[in-house]
């Protein structure tokens, strides 16, 4: 993966743009992740990411994208005929009209999740969306971005993933969940890296090591492999 000097997208130019978010794409797939997972989902990804995970599957969001207006957006997201929405990025929150479209989602009645880094503060986000919030363990390069005062601003409703690429990220992950009570806050997701841990391996140590922590695999990648926009 390339690790190039970390970015994120630009505020929308010139007056009278309030309602624009810079979007990469606007898909219909399968939800692969957290409580959600196997539900028909929509899904908004946002364009720009200040993080540059070692592991990231996702890099051709860093850059480029189109503007739209959240309107547009929101009759895209309506054609599908979907209950879920998902936003993710990137890094959704690196555009601060974010939070509108969360809200404005909720407000239509769809079920809405927020794929965040847990690199930005998370406090303004729509209680009535579930956030699925990463804690970067230190193969990702960026453990030293978590914003450890995001855990106070989750909800039982919401879910802490943890990408695991080596025993190493493992042992600091179970150490998180002790010291920090994370199962007592939320949800805890523990995923293995493609190629770096293997999916049987790291189910066996949660298992060995009885931990309150929910072992998943990306359903998206075992059905479409690494095809983007799925």
């Amino acid at each position: 993966m390339s690790v190039g000097s970390a970015s994120v997208a630009p505020s929308a130019p010139g007056p009278g743009a309030d309602g624009r978010l810079r979007i990469t794409e606007i898909f219909h797939s399968l939800q692969g992740e957290a409580d959600a997972i196997g539900w028909r989902t929509v899904f908004v990804r946002l364009t720009g990411c200040p993080l540059r995970c070692v592991w990231c599957d996702t890099e051709y969001s860093f850059h480029g994208g189109e503007w739209r207006e959240i309107d547009a957006i929101l009759a895209e997201v309506a054609a599908y005929g979907a209950r879920h929405v998902c936003v993710t990025g990137g890094e959704p929150l690196a555009q601060k009209r974010c939070a509108i479209l969360l809200a404005r989602l909720c407000d239509a009645g769809y079920e809405v999740s927020l794929e965040t880094s847990g690199a930005l503060d998370v406090s303004a986000v729509d209680p009535r969306v579930r956030k699925v919030m990463d804690l970067k363990a230190p193969d990702s390069g960026e453990s030293a971005r978590n914003l450890w005062s995001n855990l106070d601003h989750l909800r039982p409703h919401d879910q802490l993933k943890i990408v695991i690429a080596s025993r190493g990220d493992y042992e600091w992950a179970r150490t998180q969940v002790a010291n920090r009570a994370l199962d007592r806050r939320c949800m805890v997701l523990f995923s293995p890296v493609h190629g770096a841990v293997e999916p049987r391996q790291l189910a066996e140590w949660i298992v060995e090591d009885r931990l309150p922590v929910r072992f998943q695999l990306q359903l998206h990648k075992l059905l479409w492999g690494e095809t983007p926009g799925r």
